[in-house]
């Protein structure tokens, strides 16, 4: 199988060091996950949970509140961090995900196009909308990449970042005019105080077809090489472009209408995975899949420790790091992908 090749090559770890990697890893995120349990303005504290007076009290605010606060950190993240390495692959370009393509503001296009024709729609036709806009701005991503003379390495992600600023332009604009600002704020930012029982179920979805990206990781590799190669290698090139594509805009319609934004996690992960063990797609998946969940855990705790008892939007908090990361990688790139 072929190597993301526009990321610096790595030599995979040895198979000791990756399961040592691998275990710690786990770990890492167990943790998070169960100090995400306990932090917030409610007092549940495991002395709680086993007083024998407070328990019933702190069991239900876990199973109502911070259980799926935290199931849904780990699915976001981890979907997020897949969809940027399947965009990364089929674009043959490490600083491309779908915060810089362009797709979650064309999902928030869908959103707001719901809000004003059909405010009471139920979530999934609301995801429905937001999945088939990220998918038509995703291909319009596409189709500016594929007219364009030069595709250097920084170009790439720089044209989606315009697509993206030219797209919220239009979408604040317009809702400024139809007073849904306020509406169009909670989901540009980021933010899961409002995840409770009943309100994030639809974040499964990205779990299945996180899986289904897995079974199909080959495919969406020598996709990423070009038609001609993939052609060569008996893939039909242009139904697992619209397959991947397909995926990575459901995902991102998924979270965006679940808890909004959350820009860079499919940028930062995927590139710190491949610095540490290897830039084979197949191998990394599952630790994109790991690293992104942590990533996204331990922002959120951040975004709830930093100014408590008031909570920052994890957006915010995501935007800072995945920005500082953004620029790290681009100092730190390989002569390779010059």
């Amino acid at each position: 199988m072929a190597d993301l090749a526009v990321l610096p090559l790595r030599h995979p770890q040895p198979l000791g060091r990756r399961l040592i990697l691998g275990v710690a890893g786990v770990l890492a995120v167990v943790v998070l996950a169960t100090i995400s349990l306990f932090v917030g303005v409610a007092d549940v504290t495991p002395k709680s949970l086993l007083d024998s007076d407070t328990r019933a009290a702190t069991w239900e605010m876990l199973m109502l509140s911070r259980v799926p606060r935290t199931i849904a950190l780990v699915l976001a993240g981890a979907a997020l961090g897949v969809a940027g390495l399947v965009m990364q692959l089929l674009t043959r370009n490490p600083f491309v995900e779908p915060s810089t393509a362009g797709t979650m503001e064309f999902a928030g296009v869908g959103i707001l196009a719901v809000a004003i024709y059909n405010p009471e729609a139920p979530v999934m036709l609301r995801m429905v909308i937001a999945a088939l806009c990220a998918l038509a701005g995703t291909f319009l991503f596409i189709t500016i990449l594929g007219r364009l003379p030069l595709r250097d390495i920084l170009v790439v992600p720089l044209i989606g970042i315009m697509l993206s600023g030219v797209v919220a332009a239009a979408s604040t604009f317009v809702a400024y005019r139809l007073d849904l600002l306020q509406s169009m704020n909670s989901w540009l930012t980021g933010d899961f105080s409002a995840v409770v029982q009943g309100r994030y179920e639809i974040l499964w979805l990205t779990a299945a077809l996180t899986l289904a990206v897995v079974w199909l990781a080959d495919r969406l590799t020598v996709a990423g090489l070009g038609e001609s190669v993939s052609t060569n290698l008996g893939i039909n090139h242009r139904r697992t472009m619209v397959v991947g594509l397909t995926l990575v805009s459901i995902v991102t319609a998924a979270v965006v209408v679940t808890v909004g934004m959350l820009p860079l996690v499919g940028l930062v992960v995927p590139n710190v995975v491949a610095m540490i063990v290897g830039s084979n797609a197949r191998r990394s998946i599952g630790w994109v899949a790991l690293a992104g969940a942590g990533l996204v855990l331990g922002c959120d705790i951040l975004a709830r420790t930093v100014i408590a008892p008031y909570e920052l939007p994890i957006g915010s908090i995501l935007g800072v790091v995945g920005g500082v990361a953004f620029v790290a990688l681009l100092l730190k790139r390989s002569p390779r992908v010059r």
